[in-house]
């Protein structure tokens, strides 16, 4: 199996990469990686570091480029069997900010992919996205089906990528497949989100922004959780499907900075409350049960732990701490 990852040097395609590569652990010991292939324009949340662990590996190969190359794009298609498609603007504050390049990287980023791909439709596509294009659920859990009503710029860009992909399946028969995701955690993220955001002022000996009351509501996905579940849609999933993807950990942004405070060793007087930010919604939660009953998926990173050891290492690499980013809440 031949993988291209677009986005592999980010956050969450950085680990996909790193996964499907590592020996000890194969996502898939029944079809074999022959070749992965990161591309990644190398913005300011993309780290060649990220893929350092694998970079010395005869089947890795790193592309620096632009999604919305068509040429590129169409060229690195033609050479693999799956396109993992992560590349992509994803900061809410960011969006509130600027919209222009949320349009740019993941509306017509993903229309280049998509226009590769009918050339070549023998490719398949798993599409990364996220929970936020179902917009608030205050209560209970939004399923597969239910309407997209994304309120930031960044989760409307999302929501319209989605239906670009979903409509070249309808229209042309390509097999793709759509993931929505919950908040991910781990190590390699940016510190603009508010996992890492908090870990590294607070290491640092700094206060932290806590949005309006606190009191809105996410749940907690390790990003190894979510790449298994992305590999499981990848290998087993039904083409023209969406499945939503999370771990069922729902903790409000107080309670989590309650849990960045004691893992840092850091006390209240370290919280600082700031204005929230315009349009933030009070809770996201998606309903898992296509994903855990049609694919067997179930996460298995205990969220005490995997909050512990992803503080410890910030702690560990506090050469890899970017400028201090845009504060969020997310």
């Amino acid at each position: 199996m031949r993988v291209l990852i677009t986005g592999g040097a980010g956050f969450i395609g950085s680990c996909y990469a790193r996964m499907l590569l590592d020996p000890a652990h194969p996502l898939s010991p029944i079809r074999p990686v022959e070749r992965v292939t990161v591309l990644d324009a190398l913005t300011y949340a993309g780290n060649r570091a990220n893929v350092a662990a694998v970079a010395g590996d005869g089947r890795f190969a790193f592309v620096r480029g632009d999604i919305r190359d068509r040429e590129l794009v169409r060229a690195l298609v033609a050479d693999h069997d799956v396109v993992a498609h992560f590349a992509a603007e994803t900061h809410v504050d960011r969006s509130i900010a600027s919209g222009a390049v949320f349009v740019d990287t993941n509306v017509t980023g993903t229309q280049s992919l998509l226009e590769a791909l009918l050339r070549y439709p023998r490719v398949r596509l798993l599409h990364v996205s996220t929970d936020e294009v179902y917009g608030p659920v205050p209560e209970g859990r939004a399923t597969e089906d239910a309407p997209l009503a994304p309120t930031s710029p960044y989760a409307a860009s999302k929501a319209a990528s989605d239906l670009l992909v979903l409509a070249h399946h309808r229209t042309h028969g390509l097999d793709v497949r759509v993931t929505r995701c919950s908040n991910n955690y781990g190590p390699h993220q940016y510190p603009e989100k508010i996992i890492p955001l908090f870990t590294t002022r607070l290491l640092a000996g700094r206060s932290v922004p806590l949005y309006g009351t606190g009191e809105h509501r996410r749940d907690w996905l390790h990003v190894e959780d979510h790449c298994r579940a992305l590999h499981r849609v990848l290998e087993a999933g039904v083409p023209g499907r969406v499945y939503n993807i999370a771990s069922g950990t729902e903790w409000s942004n107080r309670e989590l900075t309650a849990r960045l405070l004691a893992a840092c060793g850091a006390g209240p007087e370290r919280v600082r409350t700031v204005r929230d930010r315009p349009g933030h919604d009070v809770r996201y939660a998606v309903d898992t049960r296509r994903i855990r009953g049609e694919l067997g998926w179930e996460p298995e990173w205990d969220p005490e732990e995997g909050l512990r050891l992803t503080v410890a290492w910030y702690r560990e690499h506090r050469d890899r701490w970017a400028p201090e980013p845009l504060g969020s809440a997310r």
